[in-house]
């Protein structure tokens, strides 16, 4: 399998350009790991030192952190949602799932149960990752079966990470079960089929902020 950051390496390293995972995470306020799957899904760049060593440019992590100022100034465009969130002081949850219809689907119904809470969305495992990172949510309800990080590696991510492996999590899936406990989900994490009975899911949804 090819190297994500072959097309990344260049004979021309200059370090004052260039800063280590760790140094990109503490600036960034999120884990070691999220960094890594930063760079492997592009939103971060890096060169690797002969060494094995990522760095990571030090552009690519000031776009990112002025992309979240920007939201946090309070701009109209979607990308100001996880900022908005943050500071509401509403529970929040992120909700995952690669269909827009069926993310729409869960905004409408959601806006109808009367809860108090922040809904953000994501379209796949490492753009939740990343809205985690901006905004840690209170309950995660995800989708499993989606292109690029699809939910089982999204959720072992998570629970690999000190910071987020207490995260409360609600799986929504079209999968049978017998495929869901073969491919590992944890068996702890609630399983609903699709369609979704959006009661039920309501109240799993409600007990999870509770225990948030």
């Amino acid at each position: 399998m090819k190297d994500p950051l072959d097309n990344q390496r260049s004979t021309e390293y200059n370090a004052a350009d260039y800063c280590s995972t760790k140094e990109a995470a503490a600036v960034l306020g999120v884990s070691h790991r999220t960094v890594q799957l930063w760079v492997e899904n592009g939103t971060l760049q890096a060169w690797r030192t002969a060494g094995g060593h990522r760095r990571i440019t030090l552009e690519s992590v000031n776009r990112l952190v002025d992309g979240r100022r920007a939201a946090i100034g309070g701009g109209a465009n979607q990308s100001s949602a996880p900022a908005a969130a943050a500071t509401s002081g509403k529970p929040r949850v992120l909700v995952v799932d690669d269909d827009p219809l069926m993310l729409r689907l869960y905004e409408l119904e959601m806006a109808g149960w009367g809860l108090d809470m922040d809904l953000i969305k994501a379209h796949n495992g490492f753009e939740a990752l990343i809205r985690i990172g901006e905004c840690r949510p209170d309950l995660l309800v995800s989708d499993l079966n989606m292109p690029g990080m699809d939910g089982f590696r999204m959720i072992r991510t998570l629970r690999e990470d000190s910071g987020t492996v207490g995260m409360n999590v609600i799986v929504v899936s079209g999968l049978d079960r017998a495929t869901i406990k073969a491919m590992g989900l944890p068996s702890d994490i609630p399983v609903f089929p699709k369609p979704v009975p959006f009661n039920e899911l309501r109240s799993a949804v409600q007990d999870g902020l509770v225990r948030a």
